[in-house]
């Protein structure tokens, strides 16, 4: 299993409108900025446990995640029940939503043509972070 290594996200600010955005009839655009935006401040809690991961695959489109999105992990959330999680089974890395009640722990896919993971006796899971953001192009030319 590789580690993944840290990406270094630049100081650098954006502009940010305080604005919101209709996603239903459009409402008259507001000509207010706010502060810049640091993508790194909101992105990421905390540095030396947050991980950049790109998908690959469609097992959790319908939670909203395609392949080719990156994925934003911190490894210092604790994992509970309905958490996307990127776990670590049998040493391969696989993204999942964690269902962990009483004495039942499974990977759900969020996909209904993968099945869930299910451990069998003698498999080895580790939850190796919480997904936090999900990042994507939606241009996908850019």
């Amino acid at each position: 299993m590789n580690e993944p290594t840290p990406l270094l996200l630049s100081s650098r600010l954006v502009q940010f409108s305080a604005g919101t955005l209709q996603c239903g009839f459009p409402s008259p655009a507001e000509d207010h900025v706010e502060q810049p935006l640091d993508l790194s401040t909101l992105l990421v809690r905390q540095p030396d446990a947050t991980f950049f991961m790109r998908v690959r695959g469609p097992s959790m489109r319908d939670a909203g995640i395609d392949d080719g999105d990156l994925v934003v992990i911190d490894r210092s959330v604790q994992p509970r029940h309905g958490h996307i999680v990127v776990a670590v089974v049998d040493g391969e890395f696989t993204i999942k939503r964690l269902h962990k009640k009483k004495q039942v722990v499974r990977l759900e896919a969020a996909n209904p043509t993968f099945s869930h993971i299910e451990l069998k006796d003698g498999q080895e899971l580790t939850i190796w972070g919480v997904v936090t953001w999900t990042l994507k192009n939606h241009s996908r030319s850019a």
